[in-house]
């Protein structure tokens, strides 16, 4: 097998173990009500495995030298295989675990893939920035290097994530939910612009987070109010925890759909900030709710051998 070959062999293996774990999360999220039978999701789950003990065997033997002591990749699939055979507890998690030497391993080579990914993205933003507020040449270059190094890092934490020991495919998931590739460029511009164009940048910017704010908090009191109907005052209560809880929100932002402002986020979570909110039989409503679909979801995950992760939560995106 040709170097060329192997690359392209390792690269597809990760891609489908990153793909895979990312397909987990996506599975999960879909509960229930997901396509296809029990029957057929287990036989695509039994085809998948095949295709991956037959690429890490290639794998192993073209590359020898990679070989470590002890539990190899293939054991470790061979393992969980048997698990779930017997009827032992296998969750996505414990997959996603039984990946990560690999994606160590890899590291590298997906950091490139996340920069090379940012490069349209921040060519975009650029020539966006330019033609708005007629950036000099000596700025393109400035926000040019700035989005490179932004790259970087955001890469650079990821990685360290997916490497760390107790992350769990929720950890990605909420990460992928909340990284802002153009967090910081306010600051940036502020350094470059002045007077009425400063001024413009800062309306627009505001807009764009108010609008992404506004948007994600309407879909979770809708979510909310599908299980319990809210009156005005606690759809009120609710936008704004949502709102406070978004990686985007800012205390200077005006939000429509709050009637004041948006205090700090209470004490918990924000289903448990929520909860607060709801009356007595209302809380029950919700809470009789999501046990019935966590159990349907546990169901349907058993069915292929699977268990449902301690922290799904079936308001999640």
């Amino acid at each position: 097998m040709s170097s060329a070959s192997s690359l392209k062999s390792i690269s597809l293996l990760a891609a489908g173990l990153l793909i895979g774990g990312a397909g987990a999360v996506l599975f999960r999220d879909s509960l229930p009500g997901a396509e296809g039978s029990s029957e057929q999701r287990l036989q695509q789950l039994e085809r998948d495995y095949k295709k991956a003990q037959i690429r890490v065997a290639e794998l192993e033997a073209a590359n020898p030298r990679a070989a470590r002591p002890g539990q190899t990749i293939s054991d470790g699939l061979r393992g969980l295989a048997e698990d779930i055979r017997d009827g032992k507890p296998v969750s996505p998690d414990d997959i996603f675990r039984r990946s990560q030497p690999l994606l160590r391993d890899l590291s590298p080579l997906f950091e490139r893939i996340r920069i090379r990914g940012m490069e349209a993205m921040s060519q975009s933003m650029v020539g966006e920035l330019t033609r708005k507020y007629n950036l000099t040449t000596a700025q393109q270059e400035t926000v040019k290097k700035w989005f490179a190094q932004k790259a970087e890092e955001d890469a650079k934490n990821w990685t360290d994530l997916v490497s760390r020991k107790g992350t769990t495919l929720d950890d990605l998931a909420k990460e992928s939910r909340n990284t802002r590739p153009d967090k910081g460029l306010d600051s940036l511009m502020e350094t470059m612009l002045s007077g009425d164009k400063l001024a413009s940048f800062k309306s627009e910017r505001a807009t764009e987070k108010a609008a992404r704010i506004q948007q994600e908090a309407d879909r979770r009191v809708e979510q909310v109010n599908s299980i319990v109907q809210l009156d005005d005052s606690q759809r009120d209560q609710v936008f704004g925890i949502m709102a406070r809880n978004s990686p985007d929100y800012d205390s200077s932002i005006k939000l429509e759909g709050s009637s004041g402002d948006i205090g700090n986020l209470p004490a918990g979570s924000p289903e448990a900030a929520t909860l607060a909110v709801l009356k007595p039989e209302q809380r029950a409503a919700y809470e009789a709710e999501r046990q019935r679909r966590r159990e349907e979801a546990e169901k349907d995950m058993k069915s292929i051998g699977l268990t449902l992760p301690e922290t799904w939560n079936f308001l999640d995106p």
